[in-house]
């Protein structure tokens, strides 16, 4: 079985068990999932989405939250950690959304990259779940479970995985296939105690084979 036959049938099995792909960072405008997936950074969804509540409670807009100071940001932001980095980097990026787009996210992959805060993860994530753009989020969920599959060999650095990843997975795929790698992750692919016994792919598993 190659890569790209195996990627295909485990992208399937996912479909039946995970049927809805869902982000789990609560938004409701592109602007909050930019803010929401920089406070997720070494913090969990659960967490950062009681913080972005509040947040969002009191800055409701592009336009205010780039008024605020790093300061006032991060007095609410701070339960997340590193709060003054994750602070400075969403009131610079909102300003220059406010400034620049006209209060809107850019659906473009280069413009998102060139965001203070936003790596390839959070770009590809917008360009997938905002604008339903070809995307693969490679965050540790889906570095792991696809190195334990055997869809890549090894690879632990996220751009080198999101490439080796584009090569066997349809684009229309990549971002669905990424979200029920984060559920299949939590629910029963453990970093550390993997429950392969009840695992619904463990046929197709290059681990268990």
């Amino acid at each position: 079985m190659t890569k790209k036959q195996r990627a295909l049938a485990i992208i399937q099995r996912l479909k039946e068990v995970y049927p809805l792909a869902e982000c789990t960072l609560d938004y409701t405008r592109a602007w909050q999932l930019l803010v929401g997936v920089r406070l997720a950074a070494q913090c969990t969804d659960a967490r950062v989405n009681v913080v972005t509540e509040e947040l969002f409670a009191k800055y409701p807009s592009v336009a205010a939250l780039a008024a605020a100071t790093p300061e006032e940001i991060e007095a609410v932001v701070k339960p997340c950690g590193l709060g003054r980095s994750k602070a400075r980097d969403i009131s610079a990026c909102m300003r220059i959304l406010h400034e620049q787009y006209d209060d809107q996210v850019p659906d473009d992959f280069d413009r998102l990259l060139a965001l203070p805060g936003v790596g390839r993860k959070s770009a590809n994530l917008i360009m997938g779940d905002v604008f339903g753009k070809p995307a693969i989020v490679t965050d540790t969920h889906c570095i792991r479970l696809v190195n334990r599959m055997g869809l890549v060999d090894g690879i632990k650095d996220p751009r080198r995985v999101e490439m080796a990843l584009w090569k066997i997975i349809p684009p229309e795929e990549g971002s669905d296939f990424c979200h029920r790698l984060v559920m299949h992750g939590r629910a029963v692919c453990d970093a550390r105690k993997p429950q392969c016994e009840s695992c619904p792919v463990a046929d197709l598993c290059k681990q268990v084979l």
